[in-house]
């Protein structure tokens, strides 16, 4: 936790020194944010809406972390695919696992990617892995990596203090109610689990 820590305070200190450079540092780190679970997201945005403002800031880290996460999807298809679907049937656990999350809705995928403390790199994994179809899984990040943008760019302040804050934890789950809300909404009117 400390080594996670002195990261998030360098990473910190480093882009808020960058100067006009901090805004690329910090889309290219929200980018690969998809693919390495450490990198701390929230410092990131937070960085994009103190040097762009809070609309533009929001939604190149909107842009940034859906194209992240959807590279990880479309690497973990291409390269791991194979490995996990011959490891399935050796294992019941683990094709009982992959069976569920192919068989997840489009409202429950844009759900389970909206929560702010869910580790977006295992999400983009198990989805990659899974049969869930390309098209719907971006239509779902689309979705849910609103919320999550918005959340930490409200919060702007470290993943201790969020914890510990319960006001901040019931926003969260009106966040997450939402996002539900507009998927499913969303859903019935492109149809999107029938057409992908």
């Amino acid at each position: 936790m400390e080594f996670f820590s002195d990261i998030n305070t360098y990473l910190n200190d480093f882009l808020m020194n960058a100067g006009i450079l901090a805004p690329i540092f910090s889309c290219i780190l929200i980018f690969l944010e998809g693919t390495l679970a450490f990198l701390p997201l929230f410092v990131f945005i937070t960085v994009n809406i103190y040097t762009m403002g809070s609309i533009l800031g929001c939604f190149v880290s909107w842009i940034c972390t859906t194209l992240g996460s959807f590279t990880m999807f479309c690497l973990s298809r291409k390269l791991l695919n194979n490995f996990f679907q011959k490891r399935s049937k050796k294992k019941k656990y683990l094709k009982k696992i992959m069976n569920t999350v192919s068989n997840l809705s489009f409202s429950q995928l844009a759900l389970i990617i909206a929560i702010p403390f869910a580790p977006s790199f295992f999400i983009n994994l198990g989805a990659g892995v899974s049969k869930i179809p390309k098209l719907k899984y971006i239509y779902a990040l689309l979705v849910g990596k609103i919320f999550i943008v918005l959340f930490w760019g409200y919060v702007g302040t470290n993943l201790i203090e969020c914890l510990k804050n319960p006001i901040l934890i019931i926003r969260v789950l009106i966040m997450l109610l939402i996002a539900y809300i507009i998927s499913k909404f969303i859903n019935r009117k492109f149809n999107i689990d029938e057409r992908c």
